[in-house]
């Protein structure tokens, strides 16, 4: 993702603390809590939630001055931040990330996703682990990211687990001070002042673009919650397309944006950038606790997100012909349940990290399908293959390939169009054993749950899907 993301002027407050610290020096101390009185320049601070492909992270803190700073004359060594490695200084006319900086009234302070305190969950898989491990945080950043660090991938991929039930959110907050001195654009010196200040504002980039709303199903009796993005500038005389996100059971839980928040597979469809391209609706549900993978597949469950995605479809301008589903792990075996049991719902799915009884899934192979695995996934590998199997003895057209899960953007642009260029309806691809996870650590951990911090940055196969519709053949 190439361009800026804005944060509202109007979000939601949280508490945010700042105090001192040693310009880019991380640290494993909390935040301990500073001034509620801010500096006598300083109008606002603002800390950023960003999500990753392992979930959501702090990644910046906006401070706003009363006037226009001169971004020549900024230093990074002006602030420090406690337990958070900075990795870039610079001003801005707008609260919002940049590729360069520019005068302005924002200084926008970008933290290390990599950093121990980083996330913004504690406790369960994944959560608050170091780069390297299976729950090591992701080098591909999620949406907001600046051109440094994008959704749709750097070469540097660290996927890690999902977070799970155990897994508890903790108060967006960030710790920062001005420790050097600030010049304006008029030469004014505002001069350093390590008294700790805390910020009054919180934003979550794209996260806060998404509604939390409950459907209670007349058909069924169940009650579901569910998060919906419409698009920027909603014209109900155009036609948008659907993507419907089901996430893995390692989230199933009460908190509704629990589902946007643990990767990409929600939020990435929502992106600035993505939007720009295919300006569409997105659903994602959150599924309770208690519900089983094996259960819900084949249970009422199913037709309560038919029925949801009906209810929607109902309210709001969505071509029918361009309607899409994709899921990781149990959201993925939610989707072929949905897909075999509805058979002319989906114009295309994308598949990650998921399986099926074989025989059932036979009914799908002249479905258009992009399937995403690893090799090194005990469960949905080899029950892809017998998927695939069944699905060619009935004459389905599959391409298969190979992919290592580290590779560039560019690389990965390469891999989709050779795919795309044999023009079959179902394609497959699998990562390279091990390298889901950095180099010198394959086997370290989880590869199901690593698949789908990777999967969700392949642009190309983001792009494949929105170019499906039931009216017209595969490309």
């Amino acid at each position: 993702m190439r361009n800026t993301f804005s944060i509202l002027a109007t979000a939601l407050a949280v508490t945010v603390v700042i105090a001192s610290a040693a310009i880019g020096q991380s640290t494993n101390s909390a935040a301990t809590g500073g001034s509620s009185v801010m500096p006598r320049h300083v109008k606002s601070a603002t800390a950023v939630g960003e999500v990753f492909g392992d979930g959501e992270k702090i990644s910046a803190a906006i401070i706003e001055y009363d006037r226009d700073i001169n971004q020549s004359k900024l230093s990074p060594a002006a602030f420090s931040v406690v337990g958070r490695t900075i990795t870039k200084v610079y001003a801005n006319n707008a609260p919002a990330k940049a590729t360069r900086g520019s005068n302005g009234k924002y200084v926008i302070i970008e933290l290390s996703p990599d950093d121990k305190d980083a996330s913004l969950y504690v406790g369960g898989p994944g959560a608050g682990r170091g780069p390297g491990g299976a729950g090591g945080p992701g080098g591909t950043a999620g949406p907001g990211a600046t051109a440094n660090t994008q959704a749709n991938g750097s070469s540097a991929t660290r996927p890690a687990t999902g977070m799970g039930l155990a897994a508890k959110k903790k108060p967006l907050q960030v710790t920062v001070a001005q420790v050097g001195d600030v010049i304006t654009t008029t030469g004014e010196k505002y001069p350093a002042d390590a008294t700790p200040f805390d910020s009054n504002r919180g934003v979550n980039l794209i996260v806060d673009d998404f509604k939390q709303l409950e459907f209670k199903d007349p058909a069924t009796g169940l009650t579901l919650t569910y998060n919906l993005f419409t698009p920027k500038n909603y014209d109900k005389n155009k036609s948008y397309p659907l993507v419907l996100f089901m996430h893995d059971a390692s989230v199933h839980g009460a908190e509704t944006s629990r589902t946007l928040t643990q990767g990409l597979g929600a939020v990435i469809w929502a992106s600035p950038s993505e939007q720009a391209k295919h300006a569409a609706f997105v659903l994602a549900p959150q599924f309770p606790s208690g519900v089983s993978t094996e259960g819900a597949v084949g249970s009422a469950t199913a037709d309560t997100v038919v029925h949801l995605v009906n209810s929607v479809v109902s309210q709001y301008s969505i071509d029918k012909n361009r309607m899409y589903t994709t899921g990781q792990s149990f959201g993925c075996m939610l989707s072929l349940a949905i897909m075999i049991k509805y058979p002319d719902l989906f114009a295309a799915s994308m598949l990650v990290a998921g399986q099926r009884d074989a025989q059932a899934t036979s009914v799908l192979a002249h479905n258009k399908m992009w399937i995403i695995v690893a090799e090194g996934d005990t469960r949905a590998f080899p029950g892809m293959n017998d998927s695939v199997a069944v699905w060619e003895k009935q004459g389905a057209k599959i391409s298969k390939a190979t992919w290592n899960a580290r590779a560039s953007d560019a690389e990965f642009a390469a891999d989709v169009k050779k795919m795309m260029a044999e023009g079959n309806n179902i394609k497959y691809a699998a990562f390279l054993k091990g390298t889901v996870f950095p180099p010198g650590k394959e086997g370290s951990g989880n590869e199901h749950m690593a698949t789908w911090p990777v999967a969700y940055r392949v642009e190309g196969v983001r792009d494949w899907l929105f170019a499906q519709s039931k009216s017209s053949r595969v490309q």
